[in-house]
């Protein structure tokens, strides 16, 4: 991962400002994250400790967090030990992706002492954990090891604390020129010129805290001499040592976002710059964080929504199996008069009789099937009971595959404001879903009165042209921004037949460039964010209206124009916005 030993050196560095900070609040929003409000001489802030399997990191955060109604026992532990507490240092172990965190505290009889809080950023393996550091023993942990998971070490409450695994790896910081070359020097060279796949690797392999991404920076600021890899080593590793550092991404072609306290000239792709680490780290993780907060928190709602389309398309196919079939009912109908013409060709008993087919102009000979338990006549009647049994049931059926596809594409609705739903507009969804009958209030007691409701916050962007253009994010904002917000001279934007958000232009002056980026953020918050020239319609609010009795979300509108735009995240989070 992009989070090595020297990103981590430059956290630290730069956190040196929390020392002397006192932990005013303690809060645990996340399974895996710990939220520290600090307040000292410098301001105050909020750091963020993380021990997420796949986003592990700790920075200053500007992320507004969600927390529970009742917080965990972790959180409640750290309160206990750590809340009102002064920081005494922050430091690294070594170059590991390993902080100490010192917090002097004073318990209930007044006694000083101190907390270590020890995090270990080590990918699905990474930990938070409290700890006595006089003692070495475990308080507690944010996730527990147990022996039957670990031989090496335990965290559990009254453990002796046990550091991870060592890779036995040197510290790039005191290596020589001598003992450098001894150990990667050979492993670089292909018959006489520098491998940058094998340096890289050797550099990884050799030192602790150089991730792949600094080792392939480092061989290719060699220039493909192998003489110029310990240049290049020892310029990168001093820059460590002296704290200069040079935070920074790069997006790639592809889309994949780098990050690193080194430049990174070996990356192609555009370059933004930081002031300081934390920022860079906040930038990168922030939305990443965020949809992840969000599927762990749907993770119910959409598999039971993913489940009803399921259902739903095969109710969908089984009616239109049903329709084709009494297609055919006519040709009944044409049987059962045909068998009344010809009732003298017909004797009790026949299982079979071949009739003249007049209504065709070579009046062809056919062979219609008989019930030989019925007589002439009964057969005859029997054909007309079949036709009208499908005649009746072929307008059911198709008002029942009406209101299967209606109830697809509203699932859909949702499913698609899930996709692109903040932490914030969850609880929005849900209530949807439960005025609709679809799924129970929480925690709401039977009887009880219902809250009146409130305006939903919806996103408000700021064109290049300074005018305002709203999006609704969910049905229940969609229909606030559309049948509420809007005035009949506003512009109101949505894909063309695809699930997404329904986008408001306030005003009826603009130009090309707003109507460009309100269709590209309408194209962004679809189901086609990943496509390209995605067709999206517009017109005036006025021609847009709600059937009666329709579900959330849904409208009918004429007078529209297609305008054909792709998704552009660049755009999108290059225009001011903000919540109203």
């Amino acid at each position: 991962m992009s989070l090595d030993g020297i990103v981590t050196r430059a956290l630290v560095h730069e956190l040196q400002a929390c020392t002397g900070a006192r932990i005013a609040k303690i809060y645990q929003p996340t399974e895996h994250e710990i939220v520290l409000h600090l307040r000292g001489r410098s301001g105050g802030g909020r750091l963020l400790l993380s021990a997420h399997p796949s986003m592990p990191r700790l920075h200053w955060t500007q992320q507004t967090w969600e927390n529970p109604s009742e917080p965990p026992m972790f959180c409640m532990l750290l309160r206990k030990h750590c809340e009102g507490g002064i920081i005494e240092s922050i430091r690294q172990d070594g170059l590991e992706r390993i902080v100490w965190l010192d917090v002097r505290h004073r318990d209930e009889l007044g006694d000083s002492s101190i907390k270590r809080l020890v995090l270990e950023i080590m990918g699905r393996h990474s930990n938070l954990i409290l700890m006595d550091p006089a003692t070495g023993q475990i308080h507690d942990g944010i996730r527990h090891v147990t022996p039957a998971v670990s031989g090496y070490r335990v965290v559990l409450p009254g453990a002796s604390y046990v550091a991870p695994p060592s890779q036995h790896k040197r510290d790039p910081l005191t290596e020589s020129e001598a003992g450098f070359r001894e150990r990667v020097g050979s492993a670089a060279c292909g018959e006489g010129a520098l491998d940058p796949q094998a340096a890289a690797s050797a550099l990884v392999d050799v030192y602790t805290g150089i991730s792949p991404l600094t080792a392939r920076e480092i061989a290719h600021r060699a220039g493909g001499d192998v003489r110029g890899l310990w240049p290049a080593f020892r310029t990168a590793i001093m820059d460590a040592a002296a704290h200069r550092y040079e935070p920074n991404q790069v997006v790639l072609a592809g889309g994949k976002t780098l990050f690193s306290a080194l430049a990174l000239t070996h990356a192609e792709g555009a370059v933004h710059s930081f002031a300081s680490m934390n920022e860079c780290l906040e930038s990168y993780y922030r939305d990443k964080a965020e949809r992840d907060l969000v599927r762990s928190r749907t993770a119910d709602l959409s598999r039971w929504l993913g489940n009803e389309i399921a259902k739903n398309e095969k109710k969908l196919g089984k009616l239109e199996e049903t329709l084709r079939e009494s297609e055919e009912a006519d040709k009944l109908r044409r049987i059962g008069e045909l068998l009344t013409s010809q009732l003298h060709l017909v004797r009790r008993g026949d299982e079979s009789v071949v009739i003249t087919d007049y209504y065709e102009e070579d009046q062809p000979s056919v062979e219609v099937a008989l019930d030989p338990q019925l007589t002439p006549a009964e057969n005859a009647q029997r054909y007309f009971r079949k036709y009208n049994k499908l005649k009746n049931s072929k307008a059911a059926v198709e008002q029942q595959i009406a209101a299967a596809r209606d109830e697809i594409v509203y699932l859909e609705s949702v499913l698609q404001g899930l996709e692109t739903a903040g932490p914030a507009d969850i609880e929005e969804i849900r209530e949807e879903l439960a005025e609709q009958g679809y799924i129970r209030h929480h925690g709401e007691k039977r009887g009880a009165k219902k809250r009146k409701k409130e305006a939903p916050s919806v996103l408000c962007y700021t064109s290049s042209e300074g005018i305002a253009i709203y999006v609704g994010k969910n049905n229940m904002q969609n229909d606030y921004l559309t049948n509420r917000l809007g005035s009949p001279s506003d512009t109101w934007l949505h894909t063309k037949e695809i699930p997404g958000s329904h986008v408001l232009i306030r005003g009826e002056h603009y130009g090309d460039a707003t109507l460009r980026e309100a269709a590209t953020l309408a194209a962004y918050y679809s189901k086609a964010r990943a496509s390209s020239n995605v067709p999206v319609d517009y017109t005036r609010i006025r021609n847009v209206r709600k059937p009666s009795g329709a579900k959330p979300g849904f409208v009918i509108y004429e007078g529209q124009k297609t305008l054909y735009v792709t998704p552009d995240e660049a755009l999108v989070q290059s225009l001011p916005v903000s919540v109203k």
